[in-house]
């Protein structure tokens, strides 16, 4: 079975995908309009252009290993079902998935069309695979919400806001547990998994920072390194939203508003996340040179 746009698809619910499509691009292309009259372009441009391109191949490769943890992170809770699949099959479905995230949003999303593809394999109950992506996602959303609590306690946000501290000390502490409650009441099935896929959240997140640290080496960011990254968790916790395509829009929304309280620049800060973009894009773009074979 090929990975390609033409593949036979679920044809359920189109004209929804659709629409939905036609919403996110709306709304990914409005922030953007708004972001880009609120900044100088044509710096934004300059710096952009003057990317080193060592430390931008390395960002490259420090997100794809960062892909890599979340397909074992799934992997896991496939485990969990009793359904076992090759390595490679697990990283062909990755950036299957990811292809289909950012690059075919209207047809079909990443995660149902592994969904699908699994169904179609295995046979396994649709329930179970569907609850197999939305813990996936959740598993690393926590870890995103847990490092983004630590980054803020040591950035400059933390002598800006009353009782900031507490706040974010208190969030920080409690969401692991939650989400440990919330899994095991809702999700019996994959507690067995839940230690193993939280572990496997931090390497993806330990990916996603260091990708973003070398993406400020490639723009010769020299300051100022913490109040960026936190800046950047941030915004991808607003990227996790569904409302924009791959999150554009809305991570520079957050660095607009964000960089008032901090000691950076805005230009290179909204070039930043573009680059962070273009990273996500190639590695997506994997995609459509995999196949899907069945495993010996």
């Amino acid at each position: 079975m090929t990975a390609n746009p033409t593949q036979p698809i679920p044809k359920k619910s189109a004209t929804r995908r659709r629409l939905s499509f036609l919403l996110k691009l709306l709304l990914s292309a409005t922030a953007l309009f708004f972001v880009f009259r609120k900044i100088d372009a044509r710096e934004a441009l300059d710096t952009l252009l003057q990317t080193h391109p060592g430390y931008f191949l390395l960002a490259f490769l420090a997100f794809n290993l960062s892909k890599i943890a979340a397909a074992w992170r799934f992997k896991a809770y496939l485990t969990a079902l009793g359904i076992r699949i090759s390595n490679r099959y697990n990283i062909e479905l990755l950036y299957l998935s990811m292809f289909y995230n950012l690059f075919l949003p209207g047809s079909i999303s990443g995660d149902g069309y592994k969904v699908y593809l699994l169904k179609q394999r295995f046979q396994a109950k649709t329930k179970h695979l569907i609850s197999t992506s939305l813990l996936d996602r959740l598993s690393g959303l926590v870890l995103l919400l847990i490092m983004a609590g630590i980054f803020l306690l040591f950035s400059s946000y933390s002598s800006t806001i009353p009782y900031f501290d507490t706040l974010v000390i208190a969030g920080t502490l409690l969401v692991l547990p939650g989400y440990y409650v919330f899994n095991k009441l809702l999700f019996p099935l994959f507690t067995s998994a839940f230690w193993s896929t939280t572990h496997w959240s931090f390497w993806v997140q330990a990916g996603q920072v260091l990708t973003a640290l070398l993406l400020l080496y490639s723009l010769s960011v020299d300051a100022h390194y913490l109040d960026y990254l936190t800046l950047f968790m941030v915004s991808s916790v607003v990227a996790v939203l569904p409302f924009t395509i791959g999150g554009v829009g809305a991570r520079e929304l957050v660095f607009l508003y964000g960089f008032q309280y901090l000691a950076i620049e805005q230009e290179t800060a909204i070039t930043f996340t573009l680059l962070f973009f273009l990273v996500t894009a190639l590695a997506s773009l994997i995609g459509v040179f995999v196949s899907i074979k069945k495993d010996n």
